[in-house]
């Protein structure tokens, strides 16, 4: 995973003074690289049963579609509220930085669908969790969390149950 370590660029004091963010984009437009995240993501989850990638807004986009795609599932989109054109699940969650919320067409996972929550990176486990709380509010079951990097120093995979988080990448 070294060859996606060092793709992923700091950019200190984004998106506020003090934060370090860990830009994916250089990742992601070198296509071997990319190719080697979606085959990492993939490797745990294949023979097993997972019935929907729930990708979160937006950069889980990029990599839960391709995801789904290469494990044979369908994709769900967790999106911030007012962007959905459907009936929606609301969930509100701390940030590292502040609050937010976000949304999932009630429809989005079936019940007893097992469902894995993919996502750029993981810093709190506060967004991670309000989407596992959306899929178990519509009778999903979460059977794990999928992210190219992961901040351990935040706790994040703590929060989520540590024997349900990969990660490809950890600082």
């Amino acid at each position: 995973m070294d060859a996606i370590r060092q793709k992923i660029r700091d950019v200190p004091d984004f998106p506020k003074k003090g934060i370090v963010f860990k830009d994916i984009t250089p990742a992601i437009a070198d296509a071997g690289v990319f190719k080697l995240i979606i085959d990492g993501l993939a490797a745990p989850w294949r023979g097993k049963r997972v019935d929907k990638i729930v990708g979160i807004e937006s950069r889980g986009f990029i990599f839960g579609a391709p995801l789904a795609y290469a494990l044979g599932t369908g994709f769900s989109i967790v999106r911030k509220p007012g962007k959905l054109p459907f009936k929606t699940h609301s969930e509100s969650y701390a940030l590292e930085y502040g609050t937010d919320s976000l949304e999932v067409h009630i429809d989005a996972v079936a019940p007893g669908e097992h469902a894995l929550v993919v996502d750029d990176l993981l810093a709190t486990g506060g967004t991670a969790g309000a989407v596992a709380r959306l899929v178990e509010r519509q009778g999903g079951i979460v059977i794990g969390f999928s992210f190219v990097v992961e901040l351990a120093f935040l706790g994040g995979a703590i929060k989520l149950g540590a024997d349900k988080v990969q990660a490809l990448v950890r600082y």
